[in-house]
């Protein structure tokens, strides 16, 4: 049995995660162990590990790293503990595979340390571009650490190429965020508003908006616009809180400000969880902020998204997103145009570049192929032109 360990630190990574991890927990040659971080640990952000253990898998490890702090120094020194507590995981567990996913503080720290350790890295959505944070090239950083690559569409996996990584260790496996969207029951209106505790309106919009950690654009700048605008908008609204990523909390505090001065019409949730996130994408008309969900979840849903700022510069995205600036004026008239027919229109028949689920089947059989053993890795230089080509 081969040891696969799952690295996991937020609410939205888990989601992508799930049914990789619950491939692992049922496969005839791989036995699953799980490491909790980040702000799954943390009651500000739900403590969430709750939510994986009510899944009915069991944690192995839990590494302590978040600081009370969101400033640049807090966040580099909780990058620090992590790296002293992903030492000890690894050291204990000692896994055959550590599976990553993305590109968050945090799981540059698991990754630096499983390198260190020598276990080969599976790293999940890389190859990726999201010019407006420094999620970027921490997402590149780990491609360059990892063994087996999984990437969400068939551009990113060309990149990861193009980095030097061996293309028989790249797989184009699509999305893993669709998968939740095929396999979850979902709530109907009126199970998802006892839920929420909060009654929908004739027209209701999802929003969810992080700061942009790359561009130096204050984060408390950008939701002042963007609170300007929804407090113009026809619509009800689902909040979901940002991440703990730099000038994040104060963005909580904005949001709760605003959710007390609109309790008609607008509710907050640190965590919505899977089932209750994708059934409020059921049910309301669209998505403002600046979430990867906007772009990637949101499209098979046949729904439009508001994508505002620079966060998700580079990513790729279906005919559904509407990109703005992150200015009162800009985010009405995009809101607008996402409520225009013919712009509703044109989401019949609307492609998801990708794909259309089956990320982590695919992904869970490529892991049980694998074999494990000393893996050294080599940089593979592309063809290079030919003199006078």
């Amino acid at each position: 049995m081969k040891k696969v360990c799952v690295l996991t630190g937020s609410r939205a990574e888990y989601g992508l995660l799930r049914w990789v991890i619950e491939g692992l927990d049922k496969s005839d040659s791989c036995q699953l162990q799980l490491i909790a971080t980040g702000m799954h640990l943390s009651p500000e952000f739900g403590s969430t590990w709750q939510v994986i253990e009510a899944d009915g898998y069991k944690i192995d490890w839990k590494v302590e790293m978040l600081l009370g702090s969101d400033s640049a120094v807090g966040i580099t020194k909780s990058m620090g503990l992590g790296m002293t507590g992903f030492a000890d995981a690894l050291d204990h567990l000692k896994p055959d595979l550590a599976v990553i996913l993305g590109d968050r503080f945090e799981m540059l720290a698991a990754a630096a340390a499983a390198m260190i350790a020598n276990v080969p890295i599976a790293h999940l959505h890389g190859g990726e571009l999201t010019e407006g944070l420094y999620d970027d090239p921490i997402r590149h950083a780990i491609t360059k650490m990892a063994h087996l690559h999984f990437a969400a569409a068939e551009p990113y996996r060309q990149r990861i190429i193009q980095m030097g990584e061996a293309p028989g260790r790249v797989w184009n496996v699509g999305g893993f965020g669709l998968d939740s969207i095929l396999k979850l029951d979902r709530m109907d209106r009126a199970e998802l508003e006892a839920s929420l505790d909060f009654r929908l309106g004739e027209r209701n919009l999802l929003v969810t908006f992080h700061p942009e950690t790359a561009t130096g654009v204050s984060a408390q700048a950008q939701m002042t616009e963007l609170l300007a605008a929804l407090e113009a908008a026809d619509a009800h609204l689902i909040f979901t809180m940002p991440n703990a990523d730099t000038e994040g909390r104060v963005l909580f505090s904005m949001i709760e400000d605003f959710v007390a001065a609109h309790p008609d019409r607008a509710c907050a949730h640190v965590s919505l969880g899977q089932r209750r996130y994708l059934s409020a994408l059921a049910h309301v008309d669209g998505v403002v902020g600046n979430s990867s969900s906007g772009l990637i979840e949101v499209p098979a849903f046949a729904k439009g998204t508001v994508n505002i700022g620079a966060r998700q510069d580079g990513r790729l995205r279906a005919a559904s997103v509407i990109d703005c600036a992150a200015t009162r004026d800009a985010i009405s008239d995009a809101i607008n145009r996402l409520y225009a027919p013919d712009f509703q229109a044109t989401l019949e028949g609307l492609v998801n570049p990708y794909g259309d689920g089956g990320a982590s089947e695919r992904t869970v059989r490529v892991i049980e192929d694998w074999t494990p053993g000393p893996a050294p890795k080599r940089f593979v230089d592309l063809p290079q032109p030919q003199a006078g080509a």
